[in-house]
């Protein structure tokens, strides 16, 4: 299974939940590349193009991914022609200040760009956490999202800062990504 990690980080704190669906994956068997969309050769649109998912990743400026990953999407419109994509999964990640800070808005972009794709979208999995008495912010998936992992980092700090629960929701992630490429190998 191969698994790439196409994403944008203006910060780090992008880079840092990237860094951990990577590790997610790798612990369900996959080979996974991290592919930044800002520096992208032909070389990694080529790792792209032989994946089985690709998980894209950007933080949340006003309301949406990044400039850098929306000019990824633009340019991956030369493999809409071809349908290279078709039938790959996806998923997806994002990070912004809020604890809302309309991260749904990202992830549904995501699901789009998928489906344009002929992808197949992997959804997070998991209920929220941190909705309860008994809950807690160390909850996996603390912020309550479905279509994928979301966090939160507050814009005064740096990637340290970037809370361990969604750390691990994001490996998580990897991890049902890996795993439900696994299955549909194994069909």
């Amino acid at each position: 299974m191969i698994v790439s990690i196409a994403y944008h980080s203006g910060f780090g704190h992008t880079t840092v939940l990237a860094e951990a669906v990577r590790d997610g994956a790798r612990d369900a068997g996959a080979t996974v590349h991290l592919i930044p969309v800002d520096q992208l050769t032909d070389e990694q649109w080529e790792i792209l193009d032989a994946s089985d998912a690709i998980v894209f990743g950007s933080p949340t400026y006003m309301g949406t991914a990044s400039a850098a990953f929306h000019a990824f999407a633009e340019e991956s419109s030369k493999r809409w022609f071809t349908q290279a994509w078709q039938d790959k999964l996806a998923a997806g990640f994002t990070n912004s200040g809020s604890k809302s800070g309309d991260k749904l808005n990202t992830l549904q972009f995501f699901t789009v760009l998928a489906a344009q794709h002929g992808m197949h979208w992997v959804n997070l999995g998991l209920q929220p956490g941190w909705n309860n008495s008994a809950g807690s912010e160390h909850d996996l998936n603390r912020l309550g999202f479905f279509l994928g992992a979301a966090a939160q980092t507050n814009v005064d700090e740096g990637v340290e800062a970037v809370h361990k629960a969604d750390v691990e929701t994001a490996r998580h992630l990897g991890r049902r990504v890996a795993q439900t490429a696994g299955r549909l190998q194994a069909a």
